[in-house]
């Protein structure tokens, strides 16, 4: 049988665990490497892999590896693969593409499109058919991986992330993954505990990842098992008989195994996520195996005939501010819990402030790294036995809490620095790997610090903070106050000057006013975005002349422009213009009423050494569309880009402007000059917007909104909406 080249993915710290896995599944040549293992194996390994895996995010099967020193290798390395050997020109695919450290690739999304060019290229010069992209469950999903020069082009056995195991009601978001659960149980000798029939109690149970993972590893029952879509199910080469027999097999085990489960209990003081552990409970057929029941940690305790096993829980972070008092008082809670009434058990919890775990008074053994998600967690594991307790005594003579008892600003200010370090952390590190420049770091992540915080690259490093304008009912003074803790700390936690810190104050907007200009500085400075150049100006308007929430809108609009004719109204700047002509557009108009925003769209334009057949236009965006909608011989364009503001009364327009009353007949107007085949991306940031559809029924319209708030913006999703509209 064939030996392939593999290589499963795995979060970060993980990769020990998976590695150990691996070899127990019949890999060979097993190297571990950063968040994944590579290893070699036959097909019955890589089934094994997909079916039995509790800490893998996917596997990949290696077809091919190539230096890219231009975006045309990256398309003539794929094209080289014969894909009529992994799929009928008439099946489906799709492409997920990351990149790191490329100076070539500079968004994913590009790269992406250019792998399935070359696929799509090769199979319709064969066969004159082409197959189709299909996101979901598609027949084959091509990953390809970009580090620096070196592509790494492979299948995606797995299709949908492992983690998934098929239990879960998807509809619910929860606190920790599968395989982080799984992590968690192994790390803490669940399996030997298990095999003495040791039992299994989490206390604050949510909605039963840990005791369903625990009683799959106890009784032998596959992660995969419940899964019915694999990426291989669509593969020419797939095995069906070979992939028969392995779930056979693993059904078995599993009928065997659970006539050995231990007792596995859960406890929860929530009604509702007691209600979703059942649910999740049943859809496993793991019901009447797990006994989950509506109990305040207060109350958690073990039966008299339990024995002695493993207490595992995953307890509130403290994440936010004004949470953290209460939080150390539940873990204090928690640490004389476990010492009166589990007294002899094992214990294990994953928490990411490691100062939570003194609260609870037992020692535990050396802290292990694992990764929820972006954030950094310690495992902690416990012998509750009365030689590790201890009292747990505060740090200084005022214990901390009481700093934020009584609003102490320093105190505040601290958390505040706290929480943007963490942020910036992460969002900085995702920044770096999907090539982007300019993003959101913090959002009103902590409510006393209403504050948004942007990040522009350059030549050098700007901050754009927008404070929220304060309720009433705050003290002013207060609030000022905090402000100004706010812009002490971020040149401190960012390294850099004061005065590339600006701030912003962002008040509802009236009826009776439009926002001014701010300032007559007339200092522009030059950001990257996708291969386009920018200019922002920090210090003379309210926004800075690149929305970075449409960046995903922005993008979409590059990649569908090649060789269409575009349209911008309410144009502002004219970024999403620029992106269309990098994109290949043959021609766009650019609409807008300011002459200051036409010329800065202009300069964009000139910034990136764009030409005469990108025409710009100054105009009321309605009046103007009125009038080409009713033209005798009116313009057709095959990508159309309508972001009105919420709401306009300019001395240049004859009546004021609002976009819920006036989006039917703004729509109906764009849609006329659409020509066959294209397509008109409407988007506002009106909050309480509703799209009239009964008045817009004939047109085909499509909720693109999640698709278009990029994850720096997701604690936010209702920044914008956005829909595709075709005739």
């Amino acid at each position: 049988m064939t030996n392939y080249s593999l290589f499963a993915t795995t979060p970060k710290a993980m990769e020990g665990l998976l590695a150990e896995e691996i070899k127990n599944l019949g890999g060979q040549d097993i190297q571990p490497t950063l968040a994944g293992v590579s290893f070699l194996g036959d097909l019955e390994t890589a089934y094994r892999a997909c079916l039995w895996s509790r800490t893998a995010n996917r596997i990949l099967l290696q077809l091919d590896s190539f230096e890219v020193d231009s975006q045309q290798d990256l398309y003539d390395g794929v094209k080289r693969i014969n894909w009529f050997d992994h799929l009928k020109p008439d099946d489906s695919f799709a492409v997920t593409f990351s990149a790191k450290n490329s100076k070539v690739i500079k968004h994913t999304h590009f790269g992406a499109l250019k792998v399935k060019d070359a696929i799509v290229d090769q199979m319709r010069s064969k066969f004159h058919k082409r197959p189709n992209i299909v996101i979901d469950r598609p027949d084959i999903r091509v990953n390809v991986y970009l580090n620096g020069k070196h592509a790494q082009l492979s299948l995606d056995l797995s299709g949908a992330s492992l983690h998934q195991r098929g239990y879960r009601d998807v509809s619910i978001a929860a606190p920790i993954k599968e395989n982080l659960a799984a992590a968690m149980l192994l790390r803490s000798d669940w399996p030997k505990i298990a095999a003495q029939n040791g039992a299994l109690i989490d206390p604050m149970c949510g909605s039963g990842t840990l005791l369903l993972e625990g009683a799959m590893i106890a009784a032998d029952y596959a992660p995969g098992l419940l899964r019915d879509y694999f990426g291989f199910m669509g593969w020419k080469k797939h095995g069906a008989e070979l992939w028969r027999q392995l779930r056979e097999e693993a059904e078995q085990r599993k009928i065997e195994g659970l006539n050995r489960l231990p007792v596995i209990v859960g406890f929860d003081q929530s009604r509702r996520t007691v209600a979703t552990a059942l649910k999740h409970i049943e859809n496993a057929g793991l019901q009447h195996k797990i006994h989950v029941e509506k109990r305040d940690i207060s109350l958690a305790e073990p039966a008299e005939s339990w024995p002695k096993g493993l207490l595992i829980c995953n307890p509130p972070y403290g994440e936010r501010l004004g949470d953290e008092e209460q939080t150390a008082a539940l873990y204090r809670q928690f640490g004389e819990l476990m010492k009166r009434r589990f007294l002899g058990w094992k214990a294990a919890m994953i928490i990411s402030n490691p100062e939570l775990g003194f609260r609870l008074g037992i020692r535990s053994q050396k802290p292990i790294t694992l990764y929820n998600g972006a954030l950094e967690c310690k495992l902690l594991r416990f012998n509750i036995e009365e030689q590790a307790f201890f009292t747990p005594k505060s740090k200084t003579p005022q214990d901390r809490a009481e700093l934020i008892k009584h609003d102490s600003l320093e105190a505040t200010a601290e958390m505040f620095a706290n929480r943007l370090k963490k942020n910036l952390k992460k969002w900085r590190k995702w920044a770096k790997q999907q090539q982007i420049s300019c993003y959101r770091v913090y959002d009103a992540d902590l409510p006393e610090y209403a504050v948004a915080i942007d990040v522009y690259q350059g030549e050098q490093t700007w901050i754009n903070v927008q404070e929220y304008e304060a309720p009433k009912s705050i003290d002013e003074v207060k609030a000022n106050a905090r402000l100004a803790g706010v812009l002490a700390e971020i040149p401190k936690v960012m390294n850099i000057a004061p005065e590339q810190v600006f701030l912003k104050i962002r008040r509802k907007q009236k009826s009776v006013s439009q926002y001014e200009k701010l300032g007559e500085q007339g200092h522009f400075h030059v950001v990257e975005e996708s291969g386009c150049q920018f200019l922002v100006n920090f210090e003379d308007y309210l926004d800075t002349g690149l929305f970075l929430d449409h960046r995903p809108i922005r993008l979409r609009i590059q990649q569908e422009a090649q060789g269409k004719r575009f349209l911008n109204l309410f144009a502002y700047t004219g970024s999403a213009t620029v992106h269309a002509a990098k994109g290949g557009a043959v021609s766009s108009t650019t609409v807008d009423m300011s002459n200051t925003y036409l010329q800065w769209a202009k300069n964009n334009l000139a910034l990136n050494q764009l030409g005469d057949e990108h025409k710009l236009v100054r105009a009321n965006c309605m009046t103007w569309l009125e009038t080409q909608a009713n033209a005798k011989h009116r313009p057709q364009f095959d990508l159309i880009f309508l972001d009105p503001p919420t709401f306009s009364n300019s001395k240049r327009m004859d009546e004021a402007f609002d976009i819920q009353n006036d989006h039917v007949r703004l729509i109906k107007n764009a849609v006329a000059l659409l020509a066959p085949g294209g397509v008109l991306y409407f988007s506002t940031n009106f909050r309480r917007f509703k799209m009239a559809t009964e008045q817009l029924a004939k047109l085909n319209i499509k909720d693109i909104s999640p698709e278009t708030v990029p994850q720096d913006y997701a604690r936010n999703p209702k920044i914008h909406y956005c829909w595709s509209i075709q005739t």
